[in-house]
């Protein structure tokens, strides 16, 4: 039987720490280098946010610069990694009855690059992204990415790439280093404290959970690939938090493992 593989949420934070080397970064090469070689990756990348469930089909995926602003050295960053279209279909037929485009147009977004180029730098191990649909309530994403689970037991590694908080309006844009807003750090708690318990209902519904989750998730598409991630978790998985930290004040870099 192969080994099953962990499920990780990866806090992201700014897309410079694709060309960077900082704690971040080292941390998401140390856990790369530490993990079972998988077969390949899927991804949910808060980037991939639009109407509908799609999932990435083509054999060779082009690497998309999805923002602005930033120096030429970061536009210049490819990353080659393979599709894998026999995955792509694995996962189609795993969340069926859901309706689930193949798609052969997208690619891998920052969310998704920013993060393998630090864990998987030779870029040798086949990418698949998968979208989230933004018509859809976190339950619903919670309940689909179960059906995921069993694709750890196929070799495949199963990432998320958001932050769990995720407030740009509050970003301290300055050169200087911040302390995490109050808010910020209640909310991280909470969150850290329901999956240390395995109590997943409340992440899902966490906009009961008060003003500080609405401040912390704003919008939910940094939140959600969590939610993808802590649904895999299955009876005796470990928990652990291989990255912690903060950035600009009103962004969490914490990273999760599952397994």
């Amino acid at each position: 039987m192969a080994t099953r593989l962990p499920a990780i949420f990866f806090g992201h934070g700014n897309p410079m720490n694709a060309i960077s080397t900082n704690e971040y970064t080292q941390a998401w090469s140390a856990i790369g280098a530490a993990l079972p070689r998988p077969r390949a990756v899927l991804v949910i990348s808060a980037h991939w946010y639009l109407p509908g469930t799609h999932v990435t089909a083509m054999r060779q995926p082009r690497t998309i610069h999805d923002f602005g602003g930033f120096p030429r050295e970061l536009y210049e960053v490819r990353y080659p990694a393979p599709g894998d279209p026999p995955l792509a279909q694995r996962v189609r037929d795993l969340l069926a009855p859901a309706d689930v485009t193949l798609d052969e147009n997208w690619g891998l977004d920052h969310g998704t690059w920013s993060v393998l180029v630090h864990v998987y730098p030779d870029a040798d191990v086949p990418v698949v992204q998968l979208a989230i649909d933004e018509t859809k309530p976190p339950a619903y994403h919670y309940e689909l990415a179960k059906r995921l689970a069993p694709l750890r037991d196929e070799g495949v590694l199963i990432v998320g790439s958001g932050n769990v908080v995720h407030n740009l309006h509050a970003y301290a844009w300055g050169r200087h280093p911040v302390e995490p807003f109050d808010w910020a750090v209640r909310f991280e708690q909470r969150a850290r404290n329901f999956i240390s318990a395995g109590d997943h209902e409340p992440l899902v519904d966490y906009e009961a959970l008060g003003r500080d989750a609405l401040l912390s998730v704003p919008t939910p598409e940094h939140y959600l690939p969590l939610l993808y991630v802590i649904a895999t978790q299955q009876p005796g998985d470990e928990v652990t938090y291989p990255v912690e930290g903060g950035d600009g004040g009103s962004i969490s870099m914490l990273s999760v493992r599952v397994g």
